[in-house]
């Protein structure tokens, strides 16, 4: 797994049968099981799995921070020396200078009661107690200038409340490169941040490592990610590793089915929808008192009794250097050159009754007319008053059609949430017009009309644990809608165990609680409530944004089939790109409560004409590591301004990267002209429409 490093050469990190196990009232969880590898200076290894498969445990174990309760055995040595017989007095002079460490919540690693100048100051003086003030201060100033953030004299007397997402993991990132590490471990850094914000920080870990020649474990379940930051791949499961090798290989000649999975289920925001995704079946194994055979085994289409019976052991892949699989079918997997299509069965998709209807001959669901919401700002004391507004969602327009799905995409503070969450008010908006099946909505309307229309359109939120009450078993969250529309308790019995067929779980499993079910299963029961009262139109805000990627296949797969099966129309919030492209007909692009550009999807997709759209597509990362080292990306400068800010002009112009292209004349009315949606240029299909003076 080192393609370039000298033969001589040492690791700086060697793991040799790591196991990790936790000891609980539900019996031994066995988090990690014999997990091995080298890391070199300079290299990057990419740790990825679903949830629960082990990645953070392994970081934690070589930080040397796992709970007191952890059972830890094997080894871990950093430049030959075993770490895990050392204290934690040993530990924490190595933790910070010798090993770092980027966490996922930023927030919640810094300490909120200090500066940013004086965490960072106490990053250098742990293992530079002799370091002088000025030394710090220069060091500090070096630092944030490395990582992107500006002003930084006046930024490290902010606290951490004050910067936004990514600032603060560029922050976290200063912080671990301060005294020069030989390894940094990134544990998920970008999880949660926007596509662009994402490419700068992965653009920052990037420059610290040339910066400091620092070897890099970078954990996630991201593979577009993975493609583009790792030289080699671990991929675990169950707690242990089942494939490694470099990250080529990896992707282009995957030899365990949980690999190819993994890589089938990802959507691909670089190329047209060309077919279903990969759903793995199941969920993964508890890790309390695990069974024989191979983990996998019980979601593996290619299961034998072999696989059922022994757990296979890590094995070089025939014919291919460098290649490790824990996998009793791999030798035949090679030799058929077998790929997740062969092995994975995705199935038909339904065919829609709107199929071959031109869209405009198709009736509008849904017409959201210059919409507007904002909300006040308020200071002073005891007598509140308004000191300004949140201009959340500002002059949207746009329709949604029968049988399509409309996206509606931006990063974080865009509106998206918002503009759905006023769609569903069922009323007049505060300023512009929302019709609903031919009803315009007004602030006064009569109470069957207003009960009609709910049930007509319905939501789904992006977190099922919290959309569903926890104390209620599942028979009743599905019947609660009908009960509202007086169904009988007849037509409810029929319909909930129609609905639990309809999202492919068990009917007979409606008296267990959501506490019994899996995130992906929990997210099929929120749809099945929505579909409940049969609506035509549904809303769904980030719906699989929170599930693995397997899962989230499963859910994609499950949306497209009951939209082909019913006519439903979706309205769709997402920030997922590849998601977008893959389930959406139309797409609209927010930024700051405005729609910047919107129409056919692939067109959109294939050219876009705003320069922030542009941005967007190319920050997105592709599961294809050939493919990521040529693109090229257009990496946002700075943040999203804060909506209460006032523009004149164009609220992108000072983060536009078209901006400096522009002649003086031009740049002048960018700033002090607001430009409107408009139809693009005669050469884009009808419909495409742009917020740009110069696209």
């Amino acid at each position: 797994m080192n393609d370039t490093a000298n033969e001589n050469e040492q690791p700086v990190i060697s793991v040799r049968d790591l196991t990790v196990s936790f000891a609980s009232e539900a019996g031994t969880v066995h988090a990690v099981r014999g997990m091995n590898f080298d890391l070199y200076r300079g290299r990057t290894l990419g740790i990825v799995g679903e949830s629960g498969s082990g990645k953070s445990v392994t970081s934690m174990a070589i930080m040397g921070l796992l709970d007191k309760n952890a059972k830890v055995t094997g080894s871990i040595t950093y430049h030959g020396d075993e770490l895990l017989t050392k204290s934690d007095l040993e530990m924490s002079k190595i933790r910070g200078k010798g090993i770092a460490m980027v966490f996922q919540d930023p927030l919640s690693a810094l300490t909120p009661v200090f500066s940013i100048g004086d965490q960072i100051k106490e990053a250098l003086v742990t293992h530079n107690p002799k370091m002088t003030e000025q030394q710090i201060h220069d060091r500090s100033i070096e630092l944030m200038n490395l990582v992107g953030i500006p002003d930084p004299e006046d930024r490290l007397k902010s606290f951490p409340h004050e910067f936004s997402g990514g600032m603060r993991q560029r922050v976290m990132i200063a912080m671990a490169i301060a005294n020069d590490p030989d390894v940094i471990i990134a544990d998920e850094p970008t999880t949660a941040l926007d596509v662009t914000i994402q490419a700068q920080v992965l653009e920052v870990l990037r420059k610290a490592q040339r910066e400091t020649g620092a070897a890099v474990i970078f954990i996630t379940h991201d593979l577009g990610v993975i493609a583009g930051i790792a030289d080699d791949i671990v991929v675990m499961y169950a707690g242990r590793p089942v494939e490694k090798s470099d990250v080529d290989t990896i992707f282009a000649k995957p030899a365990m089915p949980y690999t190819m999975g993994l890589l089938g289920a990802v959507p691909r925001s670089d190329r047209e929808r060309a077919s279903r995704l990969v759903p793995i079946p199941g969920s993964p194994m508890n890790l309390v008192n695990m069974p024989k055979g191979c983990p996998f085994s019980p979601r593996c289409p290619l299961a034998t009794d072999v696989c059922r019976q022994s757990e296979p052991a890590m094995q070089p892949v025939p014919g291919r250097e460098g290649q490790f699989v824990a996998c009793h079918r791999a030798a035949e997997i090679v030799s058929k050159g077998l790929t997740f299509r062969d092995v994975y069965s995705v199935g038909e998709a339904a065919k829609s009754k709107f199929d071959g209807i031109p869209r405009e001959q198709r009736k509008t669901v849904l017409d959201v007319r210059h919409m507007r919401k904002t909300f006040p700002l308020t200071g002073g004391g005891f007598l509140r008053r308004k000191i300004g507004e949140v201009r959340a969602v500002d002059d949207v327009t746009l329709n949604v059609r029968e049988g399509e799905t409309v996206a509606l995409v931006g990063e974080s503070g865009s509106g998206k949430s918002t503009t759905l969450m006023e769609i569903m008010e069922f009323a007049k908006p505060q300023e512009g017009e929302i019709e609903m099946f031919g009803t315009k909505l007004e602030r006064k309307m009569p109470r069957e009309q207003r009960r009609e229309l709910r049930s007509a359109v319905q939501y789904v939120f992006q977190d099922p644990m919290s959309s569903l009450d926890p104390r209620l078993p599942i028979y009743d969250i599905l019947a609660e809608p009908m009960k509202v529309q007086h169904y009988s308790k007849e037509q409810i019995r029929e319909r909930i165990a129609e609905l639990m067929r309809l999202v492919e779980l068990n009917p007979d499993q409606v008296d267990r609680f959501p506490t019994q079910f899996s995130g992906g299963q929990r997210q099929r029961i929120a749809i099945a409530r929505a579909l409940a009262v049969n609506p035509k139109l549904v809303l769904l805000d980030e719906p699989v944004s929170a599930l693995d990627v397997s899962i989230q296949a499963g859910v994609i797969n499950l949306l497209e089939d009951l939209q082909n099966k019913l006519g439903v129309a979706y309205l769709f919030v997402a920030h997922n790109l590849s998601v977008v492209r893959h389930i959406s007909s139309q797409v609209a692009v927010m930024y700051l409560g405005r729609i910047v550009e919107s129409g056919e999807t692939e067109d959109v997709f294939e050219h876009p004409l705003h320069p922030y759209t542009q941005a967007l597509i190319s920050a997105v990362p592709v599961p294809d590591p050939a493919a990521e080292r040529t693109r090229k990306r257009i990496v946002l400068e700075g943040e999203v301004p804060s909506p209460t800010e006032s523009f004149t002009g164009c609220p992108f112009a000072g983060r536009c990267p078209l901006m400096p292209t522009l002649s003086a004349d031009q740049q002048a009315r960018c700033r002090g002209e607001k430009p409107m949606l408009r139809a693009a240029n005669a050469s884009r299909p009808s419909g495409h429409q742009v917020a740009c003076h110069f696209a």
